[in-house]
């Protein structure tokens, strides 16, 4: 790496230059490709990491501990019911103990401010796994998948259509920008990204390069797009607005037509997981509609979500590595 990200956290992509998330994407490339040929890493050996889940997760939590097994570390994971965080104790409190147990400390949660206060506090390396306004994990691990697909990024245009004020939108447009990428948010105008976040990434792409569109018309927002992705429609914790969601995100339903509109034979399909793209969950069996994609896409020969997944071990492992790493 030329970066040298050595004792830096990693909260939010907007705190990252262009160059540091290319090496990031770089060493991750290297990581996938180590493990592939079989190499067990080394660069975390004796380290000890601790995992803070308020928010329950498959693909965060098995993500990073795959990937302090593979390189030396000790996961210790700690529930929202296993320690004292915010409740009998405050948060800088509990992040001065961690700091002094652990080598590097991951976050998964509501607040951001939560995850802020433990970099603040702690005096070890903290990583966030996801918080309400931000996933940059995730998001490293999407750019990671599209720069398998296509062999670069700059130029690439990505659509995101659904709820556009999420913490994914939100992570996928300054990643996207400041990796010189047209990123397209279609979503109806209630759900369209902060005034404040579309200045900064028009600040970040006279730059970069990279653009940001914002459009309430599924059509026109995702023609020319070599990338869909789209999330679900109500976020852990707004459940009770999934009726609301649908109503206004039933015309941006990713199907087999939306993805014809790109015009480009190569369009990929994305998703962060989970997704309610059939009815074998409770849920979608509770609201038939709910579902944000059709599963001909899903499980279609565009999908590249499985890589996706399978990539936030990659990039997650290239973060800690980067930032705690020997």
């Amino acid at each position: 790496m030329a970066a040298n990200l050595k004792g830096r956290h990693f909260l939010k992509l907007m705190d990252f230059t262009g160059a540091e998330i290319r090496d990031l994407l770089e060493l991750s490339l290297a990581l996938k490709a180590k493990k592939r040929s079989g190499v067990r890493g080394r660069a975390l050996e004796g380290r000890n990491i601790a995992l803070i889940f308020e928010k329950p997760s498959t693909r965060t939590r098995c993500a990073f501990v795959v990937a302090c097994i593979d390189e030396g570390a000790h996961p210790e994971y700690l529930g929202k019911g296993d320690i004292q965080l915010g409740k009998k104790e405050t948060v800088a409190d509990t992040a001065r103990v961690l700091g002094r147990f652990f080598d590097g400390i991951e976050f998964r949660g509501f607040s951001h401010r939560t995850v802020e206060t433990l970099a603040e506090y702690a005096g070890v390396p903290v990583w966030n796994g996801l918080t309400d306004e931000w996933h940059p994990t995730q998001v490293l691990a999407d750019l990671m998948t599209m720069r398998e697909e296509f062999g670069r990024l700059e130029g690439l245009s990505l659509a995101y259509v659904g709820d556009g004020r999420n913490n994914m939108a939100n992570s996928l447009v300054v990643g996207g920008v400041k990796q010189g990428m047209h990123v397209r948010i279609v979503a109806p105008a209630a759900l369209q990204p902060d005034a404040r976040l579309q200045a900064a990434a028009e600040e970040i792409g006279s730059e970069t390069g990279g653009k940001l569109t914002v459009t309430a018309d599924p059509q026109a927002g995702v023609e020319g797009a070599h990338a869909i992705y789209t999330d679900v429609w109500a976020s852990m914790g707004e459940e009770a607005r999934i009726a609301e969601r649908i109503a206004a995100l039933a015309p941006y339903r990713v199907t087999p037509e939306l993805m014809a509109a790109t015009g480009l034979r190569e369009t990929i399909f994305l998703h962060c997981l989970p997704a309610f793209h059939n009815m074998e969950t409770d849920l979608a069996k509770e609201y038939p509609e709910i579902r944000e994609v059709a599963d001909e896409v899903f499980e279609g020969s565009a999908g590249r979500v499985f890589d996706q997944a399978e990539n936030r071990m990659h990039t997650i492992k290239a973060v800690m590595v980067a930032t705690l790493g020997a």
